[in-house]
């Protein structure tokens, strides 16, 4: 198929079904313009940000005082204030609804199942909010949560930002000191905890790390702990807690008070990856979270009252909170937690089908895993309801599109998604329900976001002139309100601004495409140079992931002789191995897929890949232990014990 041939289009009908239609047309009427497509669209809310962000907060119905200033100093990245005067809680837009309609499907790994209704969420947010004002809990407070994807993680949420104070999660699978890394940088006043967890067919405790941790976070007043694993876990040995059951017989629900806060005040501290160091405490506000992820929900994704909308993620991840957000479009959730290859790859299919999923959200990897396994699920399953696939976390193979539209469904609406937890959104990089999908890319940038590619100089590269750096060159409004533990903003300006001054620069290698969208190649760190010619790995790791017998593979670059050689490491099918013929295959693939600089220098065998507890393969970490130099937060790590696969391997000293 050509790749100027759509994957996807969207027929007329369904074009003029969307929200995202509805509100062009609105704006049309409102200063008649014509717009007569996204790309026309997304150019003028470019142009318009304070308009375009104005008769957002009107159509998405946003509850709150929107106040009479839209956006003060919008020519200034780092001193722009979106809503000045506003006032609003996240929480309360969350909680709007208050009747029997579903709010939460939940499964764990065992494939038990249970449901909650907004009436039932209402009630136990209000609860436990009257628990933790008893606990002294206020405005600025934080409370941490060392939970799976359980309805009672999102009900801890709303409570404490229907208080105004500070939510934080890490996803259970984080050892000792690697919650010591993030809760002990914000000093949380109660911790909110799981007993346990199931993962790939195991149950795994938690009350022994929180045990261990407690007592070195001096903040600390109260712990919470939420039976999952255990209906009545003891907790003798932590004096400190109270079960979460114990708290819902304890109070009566009452209708639920809510702070009205400025736009910008703390809602939660997102923690970076921290493979690099300790992880980054990064705070994000009220209205920018919410007004963020209201225009991807209702404009991009489409997402309306009582649509089902999955995503599998921890709580540790973005996307999380990306997901919880369609409450506020009065949709059900769907929330999985455990392995979504327990007991195999059809799992998260049939749970999706049997509850007529609209939205399912997952990773590329997840994707590419399927791919690699051969699985069929549009053959085993009643995808009928499916409307949107959107995928993140790595870029998504153009042959991951192709296996999608085989596959799974021929008339899906493939999104390939990009953002990150530094702005709590997947804004730079999204679908649209208006336009084609094309093989290998992510359909446009955000409305209202300002992405461009810069070159080396800091100019523009044009569509189909090749890759660079991503950047923004405007203010938005869900951009860090600050990070925690940061005087004078020293972190943060090193963080997105030290390289081109004024303009935020995300730290990937991506390019503009003559079909007005993106293609992102990874991180600009991570990226080879082999002769000077700076190449991104998703380009080799899409040719090497065509090769039947490969399952995975990572590139890195190795100093040698003055220069940098490709190494690629890679995880064969079981039964394979690394002969001299699929050596060859694999470079003569490269070669004529990508180019001659993208051919490694040596091809190595592995048992594992390293990645972070969102499932991300950690390329720097793999580079650095070639090289010899230590790993400066391997508690990040899913696996950290993979990095020794890597240490003083012969073939690399030749």
């Amino acid at each position: 198929m050509s790749q100027d041939t759509p994957l996807w289009s969207p027929s007329d009908s369904r074009k003029k079904s969307t929200s995202l239609f509805r509100f062009i047309r609105h704006l049309e009427d409102k200063t008649g313009l014509n717009f007569p497509d996204y790309h026309a669209f997304y150019l003028w809310s470019v142009a318009e940000q304070e308009t375009f962000w104005s008769e957002f907060w009107n159509f998405a119905e946003v509850i709150g005082d929107k106040g009479s200033v839209i956006l003060r100093e919008g020519k200034k990245m780092r001193a722009a204030q979106f809503f000045p005067e506003a006032r609003l809680n996240f929480a309360e837009n969350l909680l709007r609804r208050r009747d029997d309609g579903l709010a939460m499907i939940f499964r764990d790994e065992p494939g038990r199942e249970r449901s909650l209704t907004y009436a039932d969420m209402h009630a136990q947010v209000s609860k436990l909010q009257q628990f933790l004002k008893d606990c002294g809990v206020g405005k600025g407070d934080r409370v941490a949560g060392y939970l799976p994807n359980l309805p009672e993680t999102i009900i801890a949420h709303l409570a404490v930002a229907s208080l105004g104070a500070i939510w934080s999660s890490a996803s259970p699978d984080f050892g000792e000191q690697g919650l010591l890394d993030r809760f002990g940088q914000i000093e949380p006043k109660v911790l909110i905890a799981a007993d346990g967890y199931y993962y790939n067919g195991k149950t795994l405790e938690c009350l022994e790390r929180v045990k261990a941790v407690a007592p070195q976070l001096e903040s600390l007043q109260k712990i919470v702990i939420v039976p999952f694993v255990s209906d009545d876990p003891d907790l003798s040995l932590l004096p400190q807690a109270v079960s979460y059951q114990k708290i819902m017989g304890q109070y009566t629900a009452t209708p639920v008070t809510f702070e009205r806060l400025p736009f910008n005040h703390p809602l939660v501290i997102m923690f970076s990856s921290g493979t690099t160091g300790k992880p980054k405490c990064i705070v994000h506000g009220h209205g920018g979270t919410l007004l963020q992820h209201l225009k991807e929900h209702i404009l991009h994704c489409d997402v309306k009252r009582n649509d089902r909308v999955f995503y599998f993620t921890t709580c540790g991840w973005m996307m999380w909170n990306w997901l919880i957000s369609a409450l506020a479009v009065e949709a059900t959730l769907l929330l999985y937690d455990g392995s979504p290859f327990y007991p195999d790859g059809n799992m998260l299919w049939e749970y999706t089908s049997k509850h007529e999923c609209m939205l399912f959200g997952t990773s590329a990897k997840f994707i590419d895993a399927l791919k690699a396994h051969d699985l069929a699920p549009g053959e085993t399953f009643d995808l009928s309801a499916l409307k949107i696939i959107t995928s993140t976390g790595s870029p998504l193979m153009h042959e991951s599109f192709d296996y999608v539209y085989r596959k799974i469904k021929s008339d899906v609406h493939l999104a390939s998604i990009y953002g990150g937890t530094d702005i709590i959104s997947a804004s730079f990089g999204l679908g649209n329900p208006l336009s084609p999908v094309y093989r290998g890319e992510l359909q446009s940038p955000g409305l209202a976001m300002a992405v461009d590619i810069f070159d080396e100089q800091g100019k523009s590269i044009p569509e189909g002139g090749g890759a660079g750096e991503l950047v923004c060159t405007k203010p938005f409004p869900s951009m860090p309100v600050m990070f925690w533990n940061d005087p004078g903003d020293e972190k943060y300006e090193a963080a997105y601004f030290e390289e081109y001054p004024g303009v935020w620069r995300h730290g990937d290698w991506a390019e503009k495409t003559i079909h007005h969208g993106l293609i992102v190649h990874g991180r600009s760190d991570a990226t080879l140079n082999p002769g000077g010619v700076r190449i991104g790995t998703a380009e080799i790791y899409r040719q090497v992931e065509q090769i039947p017998q490969i399952l995975e593979s990572i590139a890195v670059g190795q100093d040698w002789d003055g220069d940098v050689r490709v190494i690629l490491f890679v995880i064969l099918k079981p039964g394979e191995s690394l002969t001299e013929d699929l050596i060859k295959e694999v470079k003569t693939r490269i070669r004529t897929g990508a180019s001659p600089r993208h051919v490694p220098a040596k091809i190595i065998q592995v048992s594992d890949i390293p990645r972070t507890k969102s499932g991300k393969i950690t390329e720097l970490a793999v580079r650095d232990v070639i090289h010899g130099r230590p790993v400066k937060n391997k508690t990040a790590l899913a696996n950290p014990d993979a990095l020794d696969l890597y240490v003083g391997l012969d073939e690399l000293k030749e």
